[in-house]
């Protein structure tokens, strides 16, 4: 028997591994960034299959990692976490530069950031455990780094189905925001639309988000991925 909830309780933080092939630079969202050894200091991350990041880790044997801070706005989580380098050039909007193998790195709401260099590649099933070691490692700005439980119960965010984590949207409930059927608030209360796809929270419009109406951080469209709530 397994309970998903127990997943719950293993904590870790919120890092953007970004990779280069070719001219294609990618990026995407990651909780499973861990330093695995310190003599040579070597680091494993664990991405999808199915991810371009993968693919192009895989071709160039190369990756970099930004640990983002506390204050990381949805927007730029959005942009790395729900959408596919495939059809998205996601440093288009954030300041980012190259390290000395010209990997891209992503430097806005960074606290740290690590160069590395792959030296083994495992096959753990749904996704690749990449293990390296360490060629760069730089201090980027001071801040607290953001947690992975942080970022579900304060900023409302969600799990993206290819991550490693993911276990069937089974999440604990933000504080502060109840589900709610179509009717009145509860006293006090006001009604909110959460997205379902990344925890994006639209407050107001009781009768339903407007016609045509796009999640900014993920592009979920209405009808489909939003649920009512009440804060």
């Amino acid at each position: 028997m397994i309970d998903r909830k127990a997943f719950r309780s293993l904590s870790s933080g919120l890092y953007l591994i970004t990779a280069k092939a070719g001219d294609a630079r990618c990026g995407c969202v990651v909780n499973t960034l861990v330093q695995v050894a310190s003599e040579p200091a070597t680091l494993s991350v664990s991405l999808n299959k199915e991810n371009a990041t993968t693919a192009a880790i895989l071709e160039s044997g190369r990756f970099a990692a930004t640990v983002l801070a506390e204050d990381t706005p949805m927007e730029l989580i959005g942009t790395f976490g729900f959408h596919t380098s495939a059809d998205t050039d996601k440093f288009a909007a954030c300041a980012s530069a190259l390290d000395g193998a010209e990997v891209p790195y992503v430097t806005e709401h960074g606290l740290a950031r690590f160069s590395v260099s792959v030296t083994e590649t495992i096959d753990v099933g749904s996704h690749y455990l990449f293990v390296g070691v360490v060629e760069e490692a730089e201090v980027l700005s001071a801040g607290d780094p953001l947690t992975y439980a942080y970022y579900h119960a304060v900023k409302g965010g969600k799990t993206p189905p290819k991550a490693a984590t993911y276990n069937n949207g089974d999440e604990a409930a933000v504080p502060g925001i109840t589900e709610t059927a179509a009717g009145a608030p509860e006293a006090g209360k006001k009604i909110a639309w959460r997205c379902t796809i990344c925890g994006y929270i639209e407050e107001g419009y009781p009768d339903g988000l407007p016609e045509g109406y796009m999640c900014p951080i993920c592009g979920a469209p209405p009808r489909e991925m939003f649920e009512r709530v009440e804060l």
